[in-house]
């Protein structure tokens, strides 16, 4: 099976190639390359962490893909505690290609919203091209 992809047009007409994942997809960077590899430049990772291992991994899981394929990380995220008493963490957020994040939403309902500059993402990927480069 291949990765699944889609274009999303901006107000400003750039197309951002999407590549798709979930939730436990986010534990294998592989699947994050091989987006980023067939153009994906924005990484879409909708998902409902537990809040242990959110509170351990998730920041750091959805930085990493982000800095790993020089691309933008969107992350929707279910948090709170459920009727069956199941407790997600939350925190969407927005990553930029360098790892920072951009936008957080801690808990509940709401909006996560950021910029996506498709020119600094063309100039990282130039002045750092480890997506042309492979160690095996």
């Amino acid at each position: 099976d291949r990765p699944v992809q889609f274009d999303l047009p901006s107000r400003s007409g750039h197309r951002w190639r999407v590549g798709l994942s979930v939730c436990y997809d986010l534990r294998f960077p592989e699947l994050y390359r091989a987006h980023a590899s067939a153009g994906a430049d924005l990484l879409l990772v909708p998902s409902a962490f537990t809040h242990t291992t959110g509170q351990a991994h998730w920041e750091v899981l959805l930085r990493a893909r982000a800095v790993e394929n020089l691309a933008y990380v969107l992350a929707p995220a279910q948090g709170g505690v459920h009727e069956n008493g199941r407790h997600t963490w939350g925190r969407s957020m927005l990553v930029d290609p360098w790892g920072t994040v951009q936008s957080q939403l801690e808990q509940g309902a709401g909006v996560v919203a950021g910029t996506l500059d498709p020119e600094r993402l063309r100039n990282l990927r130039l002045q750092l091209p480890s997506l042309s480069h492979r160690v095996l």
